[in-house]
């Protein structure tokens, strides 16, 4: 792969517009950017899960600060390996005009990486597949390919955010969000069709990356940008270089931040958190920085801080390192399983911590039990309207899907799709609402 090819500033659904890479199209990038923070479905990021569903009074991370903050680290990211990449190569510029451009597509597809995602974060995903795998969703697997079974019964995120950034929902235009082929291409991090997205031995198939609705659509992309394509059936190509900066942004961000959340809610004492960090500031001088800091809060802030420009400067390095490798598709682990030691450690140590202290932590657990419930009840009752239509009920329930998400074909998986991308758009607050309502637990005000 060749970054002149990679850095596609083609526009999704405009096509015909483009004229080829030109200097004029740096600004390109930065439109998308743009065009992705003023939109809904980002805007929506505020009040999905990140780990801590609906926290209540204490402020901590949803998927929108998320978002933004891993788009900061990601165009910290890109910016550093330019830099680096231009010392070597003076004439960069003149051969690669749009390398430049490099930190401000991360930053675009830091933004949009979790727009897929659904109410309550995994357990939605997770609610979506049971639903047709153990639910009355299991009566439709006659009705569609295998290929499409797949895509049910493994709901996936990352595929659900490509969806949302490419297709034409009714009455919102042909091109969907019309964002570059760089950017689309930037937040693939499974480039494969849902048949092989079981391979957790392989980086590139560990889950998946677009739906069958959207295959041809990301072939299109991958045949411009010239991607590596491993194998035709099930489709699998090779990741989009510019994929592991953004992966390594949000594996930076949730790993340092999750930990500062967990101790504004009392989850992790002080002293775990500092435990933690400390090591990973990198900075001889910190303690006495600290001794100064009378607020344990201010103290945390300056350490998260400190760690997450360490692991900039460690995974920009293992990505300038390994360039030729990540370039010819044969780079198979994470920049941040690749850091080095004593750093790597440092973080698995972090990562288990995190798991048996703030991920299982009892109200986390309860309330992701309940957002799977309400995830599940909606399903069960807006996807059998949908299909059958049949009875007054149904027909009412019909009512309630705004109609953007309808669709003119007649065939079971599209019409499924259709009720998902309903449902997996809600924020967590409205699904709630919404589930109350039509359960008859709660009723509507006229107001």
């Amino acid at each position: 792969m060749n970054w002149e090819k990679l850095l596609s500033a083609k526009r999704w659904g405009n096509e015909d517009r483009f004229a080829g890479n030109q200097k004029e199209a740096r600004s390109e990038f930065q439109r998308d950017y743009d065009r992705i923070i003023f939109s809904s479905p980002f805007r929506r990021l505020q009040n999905k899960t990140q780990v801590f569903p609906l926290p209540g009074s204490v402020f901590v991370h949803n998927r929108l600060t998320h978002s933004l903050e891993v788009a900061s680290v990601g165009r910290s990211l890109g910016t550093i390996f330019y830099n680096r990449f231009k010392e070597q190569n003076p004439n960069v510029d003149e051969n690669c005009p749009l390398l430049c451009e490099i930190g401000n597509i991360i930053a675009s597809a830091c933004l949009a990486h979790d727009l897929g995602n659904p109410a309550f974060g995994h357990s939605g995903e997770s609610a979506i597949s049971y639903y047709f795998t153990n639910g009355d969703g299991k009566a439709y697997q006659q009705q569609v390919s295998k290929a499409q079974w797949e895509d049910l019964i493994n709901f996936e995120g990352n595929a659900n955010a490509l969806r949302i950034l490419t297709h034409p929902f009714a009455g919102k235009g042909t091109g969907g969000f019309a964002l570059t082929y760089a950017t689309l291409a930037a937040i693939a991090k499974y480039p494969c069709a849902a048949l092989a997205g079981h391979n957790k031995a392989n980086i590139f198939t560990k889950k998946y990356g677009f739906f069958q609705s959207e295959q041809s659509g990301f072939e299109k992309i991958a045949t411009e940008m010239e991607l590596i394509k491993v194998q035709d059936e099930p489709l699998v190509y090779k990741r989009h270089p510019l994929v592991y900066l953004v992966e390594a942004a949000d594996d930076i961000c949730y790993n340092i931040i999750d930990l500062e959340d967990a101790h504004r809610l009392k989850i992790l004492s002080y002293e775990e958190v500092e435990s933690l960090l400390m090591p990973l500031c990198n900075d001889p001088k910190l303690p006495a920085r600290l001794a100064t800091i009378e607020d344990d809060d201010a103290k945390i802030t300056l350490m998260r801080a400190k760690s997450i420009s360490t692991l900039i400067g460690l995974c920009s390095n293992v990505f300038y390192e390994q360039q030729e490798t990540i370039l010819n598709g044969d780079f198979n682990q994470s920049l941040m399983d690749a850091i080095e030691q004593p750093f790597l450690s440092i973080m698995k140590e972090i990562e288990q911590v995190s798991y048996k202290k703030i991920y299982n932590y009892a109200s986390v657990v309860q309330i992701e039990v309940a957002g799977y419930k309400v995830m599940a009840g909606l399903l069960e009752e807006f996807i059998p309207a949908y299909l059958g239509n049949q009875s007054k009920y149904h027909k009412k329930l019909v009512e309630l899907i705004p109609k953007q998400f309808l669709t003119q074909k007649t065939d079971t998986y599209s019409k499924i799709q259709s009720v998902l991308d309903f449902i997996s758009g809600m924020t967590d607050i409205y699904a709630v609402e919404l589930f109350r309502k039509i359960k008859g637990i709660s009723f509507p005000s006229m107001s």
